[in-house]
């Protein structure tokens, strides 16, 4: 994008991020009735699966501080998990007190969990990697401004 485009450009690609954060409000409430694990369980899989794909387990704690909610909310979270048959439950190696919270079948694919993601993953090919660029550091900058929001 050139700078003389950045007016009329930059309007449009600060408009586009508002309907997709609509869209993302209005499927966070379908998900929460009807459509599956909720946004958060779907956030914590793909974390569980990540740490296990490096090989690390990962604890309870570490799962609300990295969805940057209470444990108390990480337990039912995870208590559904289990009962879904996505995660399993490990004694800790080196501490009595806390479990270690690993995928029940890593066959499991993240597009099981969250189709969604496969669908964005698939549109994301359809950039040039210099397009794909641009669109990661503007997206990382949009996501750094909603984290600081009310921070």
């Amino acid at each position: 994008m050139t700078t003389t485009e950045t007016p009329d450009a930059a309007l449009s690609a600060a408009l586009a991020v508002e309907r997709l954060r609509l869209s993302e409000a209005r499927l966070a409430r379908r998900r929460q009735t009807a459509c599956g694990p909720s946004e958060n369980a779907r956030a914590a899989m793909r974390y569980i699966l990540d740490r296990a794909d490096d090989g690390e387990a990962v604890t309870p704690s570490e799962i609300a501080q990295h969805l940057g909610v209470s444990a108390a909310s990480v337990t039912g979270m995870l208590d559904r998990l289990h009962s879904g048959g996505l995660i399993a439950f490990e004694p800790h190696p080196r501490d009595r007190r806390s479990k270690l919270v690993v995928p029940f079948d890593r066959s499991i694919d993240l597009t099981d969990v969250d189709p969604l993601t496969a669908q964005i993953r698939d549109l994301a090919t359809r950039l040039t990697p210099r397009e794909a660029e641009h669109v990661a550091e503007f997206l990382a900058s949009v996501r750094e401004a909603v984290d600081a929001e009310c921070a």
